[in-house]
């Protein structure tokens, strides 16, 4: 029996939504993978945390990062799957990702991470109310639940030892990233979210303790605004000495040293690093030399 449907002419065109839809598509991607990432990384803390430890614990915590991170990537791989500022950046300066989607990718990242958030607020809510009381939000005390949505650093750490922590996190990150990307390294191709999977549940069991690995911009700050805006108040700033910046500035650090340093001793591909005195004689010269595949020219051939 022929169907009823009727297949529209190839060449007909696109509704106006999916004109937009390709259009936003990177800014989508970032947004929905960081989404996910968030909603389950977010999800298990506060799980853990409102059950006080009966339906899990740090263990469980470092598998749902894990598996978020797993999950966002599918989710957000029609971009690259960054779902991370730093990573952004580091693909900006070594792979030639266009620098004019850097604040498009990033935007998106800290949109989605928000929203997370917000639903993950929404949905324990009544929990919350529970551990701390009906209406009572509160940071760093005994009974504070602000840890649910973003980081903070153990009591004992120090502003030096805030920063390295999170820099070497990051660093680890980015360079394990460009190996398992690296095709002429063994790669990870198709199962690229199930390495990063455990990529990030070994960074979480191993180096997770004391600031929490943030490792993202967006991870850490979008769910910090969000939990200043429902009520957790000026604290989520001030906790830590002023914490806040450090998960915001050391993933960036730590991810373009992670980068150098795998493509400097690594990889052997296209990278500002494989070029004259690696890569500083790009960059101070003018624009339509410096190594991006946003503005090419044919003198970058020569460089």
């Amino acid at each position: 029996m022929v169907s009823d449907l009727t297949i529209p002419p190839a060449n007909q065109e696109d509704p106006t939504w999916s004109r937009v839809r390709e259009y936003c598509q990177d800014a989508f991607s970032e947004f929905f993978g960081t989404f996910i990432l968030l909603l389950f990384g977010d999800g298990v803390v506060a799980q853990v945390v409102l059950s006080r430890g009966t339906k899990g614990d740090y263990q469980s915590i470092s598998w749902g990062w894990g598996i978020a991170v797993m999950l966002g990537v599918y989710c957000g791989g029609k971009s690259g799957g960054h779902l991370n500022p730093a990573v952004t950046l580091a693909n900006c300066v070594f792979r030639g990702h266009p620098w004019r989607k850097f604040p498009v990718y990033m935007v998106a990242q800290v949109l989605g991470a928000m929203t997370a958030a917000a639903v993950v607020y929404a949905n324990y809510k009544s929990a919350i109310d529970m551990y701390e009381g009906p209406g009572i939000r509160t940071v760093g005390l005994e009974n504070s639940t602000a840890g649910i949505f973003c980081t903070y650093p153990a009591a004992f750490m120090t502003r030096t030892g805030m920063f390295f922590s999170e820099f070497i996190a990051s660093t680890i990150l980015q360079f394990v990233i460009f190996a398992l990307a690296d095709s002429g390294n063994i790669g990870a191709g198709p199962l690229m979210p199930l390495c990063l999977f455990f990529l990030i549940f070994g960074i979480g069991a191993c180096f997770g303790w004391e600031t929490g690995y943030a490792i993202n911009l967006a991870r850490d700050f979008g769910p910090r605004l969000v939990s200043y805006m429902i009520g957790y108040g000026s604290e989520v700033w001030s906790a830590g000495g002023y914490y806040f910046w450090i998960p915001m500035v050391a993933p960036f650090c730590g991810c373009v040293f992670g980068g150098f340093l795998y493509d400097v001793f690594m990889f052997t591909g296209e990278s500002p690093i494989n070029t004259p005195v690696l890569g500083l004689k790009r960059l101070v010269q003018p624009r339509r030399k410096v190594w991006s595949n946003t503005y090419k020219s044919p003198l970058d051939s020569k460089v």
